[in-house]
């Protein structure tokens, strides 16, 4: 377990009055002391490579915490004999390295070595050895490799510069090797853009699946694969907790079990980690690791504010001084999980009544910077529901709660009932409502409560009293969607105004919101026969769900405005849309999604169009099931329409839309009475390839009209043209370059004799190419 290399039998320990060893013939024949090979030691030949390949240069640095093998590893690497010289290994002091006993072993190891050096008898210890000994290594014919294991002396210290002396006037000929548990202050950054330095560190040790299960059949241990992958990911890798959990395995007759339960509050985890690392540290930077190990990301900022100023101005030290602090990139660190749980178990031990303070402060600090299920998740360790609750209504995180977006929020417990409200907070009522908002009664009571509380706010809060009644309208839109589409488009037209009173920082971040309500606005608008008013917000909404992730809302959206297609008769574009409805990845349907019945209804339609019966009656036949969870009258009544419609067509009937039209139902607006006729004409007249190339005097108006035929190419840009897509996204979307994409357009223009995007649509649908 020991993570060092081992001390060389021949090694002379130094103080400042002994004399400097005699030349190289005093001392035995010269060969490299290889510390023996430990029993324990697991074979890990990829990392040996990377070794050999890093002696190749001057510089190679292990650095990783402590038990993260980087002893045992150089051990097996001195093993493979792959030193392109005599190799001198020299364990070190830590961080209390001093000139007068370092030097001398540097000396007594590279003479053991096999290294001819003079006696260097009256040089002073100091920079004038470091001089003579880099002299004589640069007259070398061969490299020397120099391993200092466990080197960790602080930046601008003698033996530090001394170091960078000796690596940089030996003319390559030593290659040096560093074990350390954080970074040496050797100029790294220098060797680095030089392409002259080699790097393993904490992620490079960690073990792999096969490593730890070869580590856990060293005791006896031969569990299943499910298991070694558990044990490896519980402790990131980390070679010493491998080895602790597998000495507390032996004997379990549940392994498996145990691996569940296993973490940094194991005892021999806990024991070894505070003698190793906690009990070596100052007592400020004791603070700052208790203090920050709640936190599951920390930067310096993030640091002071939960540590106090004092313990802030330690954590550069920390990060450079600790490996088990991993850096995430712009200034963020992450602490390894077990011993991040070490350190949660001895701040609760040693400082028991500051934990809550450290909690609501992150909690605060991470809800001004964004992070806001991180500020909730503290907030409810501070076991602080309330707070919680005010940061999502403060934070217009309420889609975070109701599902809306791809990360989600921490549940906050509580439910609110009548009965039991002992608050004046209208923010839990809200959180509580969003919580039950499937259920229709309670959601219901909790959003009166939630209004009465909101009315009640003083003036002095007019922006807390809008995101509550922001809150309240995206809860009810969410609820009502499905059940009561005008009570959400009255909730959605009370929401994009309240989002219009917001300073737009406000709502930057939050496009779910926008999406949801540009989604129920549209579906409405459609719903209630005013198709101008639904295709914008419609498209808007699936630009919105796209930016926000929401696989539903995007699908709704994609049906919705198939739909509008289907109704407008254009049944090739509705066609696209219901294709692009059921395109991965997206979310399976659930109980609550209405778009599924609309979905089979606009197949069932575009299938007519296309001639294939058959098609229609087998999508139409699941129509019933989808629509007895949620009745959608509306898309009832399209269903039945195309119903009449499939059996005029088998039926060879003579086709009368119009009258058709006069025994369809209350489910149909006036302002949709001419466009659904023109739909259904189309759907009955021809298959979908007589419909978009008309032939002559077929009664179609300006059908008749010549036009060259555009290309299949050109169809499907004119296609996406309709689709308010911009010349960039058509690109992206067909693959195409932007050059291409507007030559297709030139001709497009060309042959219907237009100049601008709009008439180009206009003109295409007049002609029914769209």
């Amino acid at each position: 377990m020991d993570d060092h290399l081992g001390r060389p039998p021949a090694e002379t320990v130094f103080t400042p009055e002994a004399p400097v060893p005699g030349p190289r013939t005093a001392v035995p024949e010269p060969r490299t002391v290889v510390p023996e090979l430990p029993g324990w030691l697991v074979p890990r030949p990829r990392l040996a490579e990377r070794l050999s390949r890093g002696v190749l240069g001057p510089l190679t640095v292990v650095v990783g915490p402590v038990g993260a093998g980087k002893s045992a590893l150089a051990t097996e690497w001195l093993h493979t004999g792959r030193a392109p010289g005599p190799v001198a290994c020299v364990r070190c002091e830590g961080r209390e390295e001093r000139p007068d006993v370092f030097w001398p072993r540097i000396l007594t190891a590279l003479r053991g070595a096999g290294v001819d050096l003079p006696a260097f008898d009256d040089v002073p210890v100091n920079e004038l050895l470091v001089a003579r000994l880099s002299a004589r290594l640069a007259l070398r014919a061969a490299p020397v490799v120099l391993v200092l294991d466990d080197f960790q002396p602080e930046p601008g210290s003698p033996v530090a510069e001394g170091v960078v002396s000796l690596l940089r006037h030996t003319s390559s000929m030593l290659r040096l090797v560093v074990l350390s548990r954080r970074d040496p202050p050797l100029h790294l950054h220098r060797y680095r853009l030089a392409r002259e330095l080699t790097e393993l560190r904490t992620a490079d040790l960690a073990f792999t699946d096969a490593e730890t299960a070869s580590l856990l059949s060293q005791h006896g241990l031969d569990v299943a694969r499910h298991v070694v992958r558990a044990l490896r990911r519980r402790t990131a890798g980390w070679a010493a907790g491998i080895r602790l959990a597998a000495m507390s395995m032996q004997g379990q007759l549940h392994p498996d079990q145990f691996i569940a339960r296993f973490a940094g509050d194991d005892e021999a985890i806990v024991t070894y980690l505070v003698e190793e690392v906690l009990d070596a540290q100052s007592p400020e930077m004791r603070r700052l690791l208790l203090t920050t190990s709640v936190l599951e990301h920390v930067n310096a900022e993030l640091a002071t504010e939960v540590a106090g100023a004092d313990a802030g101005r330690y954590f550069a030290m920390l990060v450079r001084q600790n490996s088990f602090l991993q850096p995430e990139g712009q200034g963020w660190f992450r602490c390894h999980r077990m011993f991040a749980d070490v350190l949660q178990l001895r701040l609760q031990h040693e400082l028991p009544g500051s934990v809550a303070g450290v909690h609501r402060r992150a909690a605060a600090w991470l809800a001004a910077h964004g992070c806001l299920a991180a500020a909730v998740g503290h907030a409810l360790a501070a076991d602080d529901a309330r707070y919680a609750a005010r940061l999502v209504v403060d934070q217009l995180g309420i889609g975070q709660l109701l599902g809306l977006t791809a990360t989600g929020l921490p549940d906050i417990p509580g439910q609110w009932t009548p009965a039991e409200a002992r608050t004046e907070d209208p923010e839990p009522v809200l959180v509580a409502a969003a919580a039950q908002h499937t259920d229709a009664d309670a959601v219901a009571d909790a959003l009166a409560e939630a209004a009465r509380l909101t009315d009640g706010l003083p003036d002095a809060e007019a922006d807390r009293m809008l995101r509550c009644r922001l809150t309240h309208a995206v809860i009810r839109m969410a609820a009502e969607h499905s059940r009561d589409p005008a009570a959400a488009r009255t909730a959605a037209a009370e929401a994009r105004a309240l989002c219009a009173r917001l300073p737009a920082h406000a709502l930057a971040e939050r496009p779910e919101i926008r999406a949801l309500t540009l989604f129920v606005l549209g579906r409405a608008e459609l719903r209630a026969g005013d198709l101008k008013a639904a295709e914008p917000l419609l498209t808007s909404g699936l630009k919105a769900a796209g930016a926000t992730e929401n696989g539903a809302l995007r699908r709704g959206c994609l049906v919705e405005l198939a739909l509008l297609e289907a109704v407008r008769g254009r049944f090739r574009a509705a066609g696209e849309f219901a294709t692009l409805a059921t395109r991965p990845p997206l979310p399976t349907w659930t109980a609550r999604d209405s778009s599924n019945a609309t979905l089979l209804v606009v197949r069932a339609w575009v299938a007519l169009a296309r001639g294939e019966p058959a098609t229609v009656r087998a999508e139409l036949g699941h129509v019933g099931a989808a629509l007895h969870a949620l009745p959608d009258p509306f898309t009832a009544g399209v269903a039945s329409l195309v119903g009449r419609l499939v059996n005029i067509a088998e039926q060879a009937l003579p086709a009368a839309p119009g009258t058709l039209l006069d025994t369809v139902g209350p489910w149909l607006p006036p302002t949709l009475r001419q466009p659904l006729t023109r739909a259904c004409a189309a759907s009955l007249d021809t298959p979908c390839a007589r419909a978009r190339h008309p032939e002559p005097g077929d009664g179609h108006g300006t059908a008749d009209v010549a036009v060259e035929r555009l290309t299949a190419r050109e169809e499907d840009v004119l296609g996406r043209l309709s689709q308010m897509m911009t010349t960039e996204e058509i690109a992206e979307d067909l693959y195409l370059s932007v050059n291409t994409v507007k030559t297709h357009l030139k001709s497009v223009y060309r042959k219907l004799s237009v100049s601008r995007r709009s008439a180009a649509v206009r003109r295409a649908r007049e002609l029914q190419l769209l």
